[in-house]
């Protein structure tokens, strides 16, 4: 199924996730598909949620009331996770956006994977490494940014990080080296969109945003380890890549 025609269920831990990213995180689930449903939980008396008021009329997404009722105990991850499954067994959905830093909702991931759903995950950089495995696809949410923002207001956003520092990240070489090897033809080349999704289904939280660049050619691109080639495939252009030295 195409991502625009897929039906998506947008959950948020609004005790867990900024009010001021809820732009950028809409415009990211559009990539992936629509979001029939968007839905924000927590206990909307605490004045901490108050910054959420603007961005719930804003982007039309409805406030689930959980009271806190007793300390110490997070009544929101409960709600959320009844709610997924009560939305999960209407069968209307392809997948699931779930915003939340917090590792409670790992084995919510995992059981709706297992009913063959796509679930994509939002999170800071903090979130626990069981959340972030559990998803299809995890977006740390420093990458995303309101598309009016100024540049100075994206001081927190991930540098550019140069040749040298690619070259050094030996884990982001193997996962490229790994994914072109199991997509590439038998002269080595294989199509940049292939290898992006070999390295997404080994590293869920793979995003070239985490290293500065907009897009997976521009990060090939500056490790200087591979040769690329843009190709006439039909009525468009591909990009193909293969290592260095290959024949």
């Amino acid at each position: 199924m195409a991502h625009d025609a897929s039906k998506l269920a947008v959950l948020i831990d609004a005790d867990n996730a900024q009010p001021s990213l809820a732009e950028g995180l809409l415009a990211e689930v559009a990539k992936y598909g629509t979001a029939h449903v968007k839905r924000a939980y927590g206990d909307w008396t605490s004045p901490q949620l108050r910054g959420w008021k603007d961005q719930l009329l804003t982007q039309s997404i409805q406030p689930i009331q959980q009271f806190g009722y007793t300390s110490g105990k997070n009544a929101t991850d409960s709600a959320m996770i009844i709610d997924a499954m009560d939305l999960l067994y209407t069968n209307r959905f392809d997948g699931f956006c779930i915003v939340s830093s917090d590792s409670d909702f790992t084995r919510l991931a995992g059981r709706i994977r297992e009913s063959g759903l796509f679930v994509y995950g939002f999170g800071e950089r903090k979130t626990p490494t069981p959340f972030v495995a559990a998803c299809d696809k995890f977006v740390y949410t420093d990458v995303l940014r309101e598309a009016d923002e100024s540049p100075e207001k994206t001081d927190d956003a991930p540098h550019r990080k140069t040749t040298q520092e690619l070259r050094q990240d030996s884990r982001l070489l193997n996962l490229l080296r790994e994914a072109l090897g199991a997509a590439a033809d038998d002269t080595g080349w294989a199509g940049l969109g292939a290898v992006g999704s070999m390295v997404s289904k080994r590293a869920p939280e793979f995003d070239s945003r985490n290293y500065g660049y907009a897009k997976l050619s521009g990060l090939i691109g500056a490790i200087g380890l591979f040769d690329t080639e843009e190709r006439q495939v039909g009525n468009g252009k591909h990009i193909y890549v293969r290592s260095h030295g290959k024949k």
